[in-house]
């Protein structure tokens, strides 16, 4: 059965929902007992009302759908609050209410960190907060302890807590952009819509954020949060004023439990899994190659199930790298060829894997011209249109497997044609991919710009996997794009983001 993961922030509409997710959430022994708090030791805990503007894919020129939510955030420094990346993620309007004052403080992003759904936020006039007490953190839970969930959930305006036992500590995917995976513990407290954001604490300090939860029709009392680690990771990452991002390895690898293959291969304990694959464009890059056998990280023995143990535990080998930062160097060891290697990893971002994943916090790019609209291909894009274009599909599901962002960066999709005179026809290339257009072979949206500015007497678009080229007559097309803007109300012809 496939996992659905649902976001846990208390979105305004539709209620039927998430009213029945919080119900499937709460445990039994404590459903109608959330305890409603008033002491001091929680005022830190804020509510986060959110504004928000959906970015519009199939129309990028405009502005956007409004909408609206709300989460939890804590104090953990003067005027810094921690939250869910998703609680504010595309926010217009920001504000902060706690449980002892009934007045909204308006609030900004200071930073945000989508790929492991945290966010600090602050509020513009801090003075009011001054008198609170940030909330400590402290280290990561044990398995079969209690822990204590603090929010603003669904069924009332004032702040409660449920109570539930930490059940697995584990490597697991964040919803939020659906491709990135961090440590996260499971918990079987109530982790309901509007929970997101807020602390889970164990012995007065906090442990984790709230953060997601599987939905009720696949499993049932089971919440995450967001560990210690990561948490400090991000608040490390962001001391320079900036985030920098998570790095990747990049490669994956496969577990050698078999007794005759680890016999081959001359492995005589229990250490060591298989490099499957390498991206090229990836930290290991050129250094590992496809059936290295990886024997330790950072001096840390890598079993045959990829496992590591650090700090007395047995955690997935990534984990090593999740507590890195760009630039940082593994020291590893490896066998290759029957013979031992030691070699080094200098760790960066994957930028073709980011293209997989939900975006946020970003105006679409796009370029209009004569009726045809250009857009990068990422996920966002592809679920918006409904693209089931065969080859379309297949770039996007095999962007990494097959390596094509080596060729195509940026895939750029002919999503749509505005419908004109000049155009007529043409409706059928809609969702296909941009191979060429004058002869210049197009890996970017930028290379759009510059391949339509050549000044031909013929506009000639290669789509891949079409037989036949789509062509405009650029005198015509070039006296219809006034008129289809001014048609269909597009003030930019292009937007091709931020330089």
């Amino acid at each position: 059965m496939v996992a659905f993961f649902e976001f846990v922030i208390g979105m305004k509409f539709p209620l039927l929902p998430l009213a029945a997710l919080a119900a499937v959430f709460l445990p039994a022994a404590l459903r109608g007992q959330a305890i409603d708090l008033s002491t001091d030791e929680w005022e830190g805990v804020v509510n986060i009302d959110c504004s928000v503007l959906i970015p519009d894919y199939r129309e990028p020129w405009n502005a956007g759908q409004p909408s609206g939510g709300s989460g939890t955030g804590f104090l953990i420094g003067k005027n810094r609050f921690l939250t869910n990346a998703h609680v504010v993620s595309n926010a217009t309007k920001l504000v902060l209410r706690t449980s002892n004052d009934p007045r909204p403080h308006p609030a900004r992003i200071v930073h945000i960190a989508h790929d492991c759904d945290l966010a600090i936020l602050e509020a513009e006039d801090g003075e009011p907060f001054e008198k609170l007490k940030p909330l400590s953190i402290g280290g990561l839970p044990k398995l079969n302890t209690e822990v204590i969930a603090i929010g603003y959930p669904i069924g009332g305006d004032r702040i409660s807590v449920t109570r539930g036992v930490v059940s697995r500590i584990d490597f697991r995917p964040y919803s939020h952009t659906q491709v990135d995976s961090h440590l996260a513990i499971q918990v079987d407290a109530a982790i309901n819509p509007g929970n997101s954001g807020g602390p889970v604490m164990q012995d007065g300090k906090v442990v984790g954020v709230a953060f997601q939860g599987f939905s009720g029709r696949v499993a049932q009392n089971v919440g995450y949060i967001i560990p210690v680690p990561v948490i400090e990771r991000f608040l490390k990452d962001v001391e320079d004023g900036k985030y920098d991002h998570y790095v990747d390895f990049a490669v994956s690898d496969f577990a050698i439990e078999n007794i005759a293959q680890r016999k081959a291969l001359g492995l005589v304990d229990n250490t060591g899994v298989m490099i499957a694959d390498v991206e090229p464009a990836g930290s290991a890059g050129g250094i590992l190659q496809r059936g290295d056998v990886l024997l330790s990280i950072n001096g840390n023995p890598v079993f045959n199930n990829g496992l590591i143990r650090m700090e007395g535990e047995m955690v997935n080998m990534n984990e090593v790298v999740e507590r890195k930062f760009a630039g940082d160097v593994l020291d590893l060891v490896i066998l290759r060829g029957g013979k031992r290697q030691e070699t080094k990893v200098a760790l960066k971002r994957f930028d073709p894997y980011v293209r997989l994943g939900e975006q946020y916090n970003q105006r679409p790019r796009y370029i209009v011209y004569a009726g045809l609209v250009f857009q990068p291909m990422d996920k966002s894009l592809m679920d918006s249109h409904q693209i089931n274009d065969s080859t379309a599909s297949y770039i996007f599901d095999n962007f990494l497997t097959e390596k094509l962002y080596v060729e195509r960066p940026e895939p750029v999709i002919l999503t749509s044609i505005l419908a004109d005179e000049v155009n007529t026809h043409l409706s059928p290339y809609a969702h296909s991919v941009v191979d060429e257009i004058n002869g210049m072979k197009i890996r970017t949206l930028k290379d759009v710009r510059e391949a339509l500015s050549k000044e031909e007497r013929f506009v000639v678009i290669k789509l891949l996997e079409k037989g036949r080229p789509l062509v405009l007559r650029r005198d015509l097309a070039e006296t219809a794009h006034p008129r289809i803007m001014q048609t269909y109300s597009i003030r930019d012809d292009a937007y091709l983001g931020l330089e």
